[in-house]
């Protein structure tokens, strides 16, 4: 091997390290689907106001939502430190590992954060820098501290879980329409079975880090079943209301139906099965569920989109 081959792996394994912490950090995945949800939108918005939704806008609105939430994940990290480092599925995260400090960490956070909010401000509209802003301080100031104290905090945090959509549809618009409450609605209520899934299968961790989620502070998981089972009927209705609401057509309406009835397929599955939470096979339903929501909403809005009207 040449002398100049061994640097260069060395700087490749480098680069590919410090690219994973700041996609830990800044939860890539997450802000993935939160900036193609904001795209959904956009999408809407543009067509509600009869202009292409293929433009330079929509890289703004895009850019700047996703600024936005990596910076919000990674001062979510920073606050939260103490108890990912109690937890197994976070404790190998930059800050409990120590790979990166917490100065960096908070100034990469609150950079993309207040940057992301003055570049759609600037670059879309006012109107859509202050939503994004105060979507990352709710859930900041509201939802994460809420976590060690109450499971209300799922509750508070689907507030601004819900908000992609709307930003995006406020970033084309400058203003808010009804079609932005309806978006708003389908995200807010999918929120709660695919987190209470994600609740049951890492009870454990939340336990061992203090987080009051309803699984942890409940003995047998009853309550969290029902509250997939109930959320997950609530959202067949709001899920056709784009349809109702000439958002999109039949088509639609038929596929949210169909999407709408195996999701809560799998939540009667989960909710009937008289076990424990900590059960292997509870375990497995709840995954079922999880990976059922994961997959219902992309799914969801690719429908809506491609059959607007």
């Amino acid at each position: 091997m040449s002398s100049t081959t061994v640097p260069l792996a060395q700087f490749r394994t480098r680069a590919t390290s410090i690219f994973r912490d700041y996609a830990e950090l800044t939860k890539l995945r997450v802000t993935s689907l939160i900036v193609i949800t904001a795209w959904c939108g956009y999408f809407f918005g543009a067509h509600k106001a009869g202009v292409s939704w293929l433009n330079w806008g929509l890289l703004h609105a895009l850019l700047g939502v996703g600024l936005v939430s990596s910076g919000t994940a990674a001062l979510n990290e920073v606050m939260e430190h103490d108890i990912d480092a109690l937890m197994r599925r976070t404790a190998v995260r930059p800050l409990p590992t120590g790979r990166m400090s917490m100065l960096h960490a908070t100034a990469v956070g609150l950079l993309a954060s207040v940057g992301g909010s003055l570049y759609l401000a600037v670059f879309t509209n006012p109107l859509t820098g202050l939503l994004t802003l105060l979507t990352s301080v709710v859930y900041l100031a509201a939802y994460t501290p809420l976590k060690r104290i109450s499971p209300i905090c799922t509750f508070v945090g689907a507030f601004p879980g819900a908000m992609p959509g709307v930003l995006g549809w406020a970033a084309v618009r400058g203003r808010l329409d009804w079609g932005t409450l309806v978006l708003f609605a389908i995200l807010f209520v999918w929120q709660f079975p695919h987190f209470f899934s994600i609740a049951w299968l890492y009870r454990e961790d939340y336990a061992k880090g203090g987080v009051k989620m309803l699984p942890v502070v409940e003995e047998d998981g009853r309550s969290t079943a029902r509250r997939i089972l109930a959320y997950s009927i609530v959202l067949i209705p709001i899920s056709i209301l784009p349809s109702l609401m000439g958002m999109a057509g039949k088509l639609y309406l038929v596929g949210a139906v169909a999407l709408g009835a195996a999701l809560l397929y799998f939540g009667m599955r989960l909710a009937f099965l008289n076990l424990p939470l900590v059960a292997a096979q509870s375990k497995t339903r709840a995954r079922h569920v999880l990976q059922a929501t994961v997959i219902y909403l992309p799914l969801l809005f690719a429908l809506m989109m491609g059959n607007s009207i």
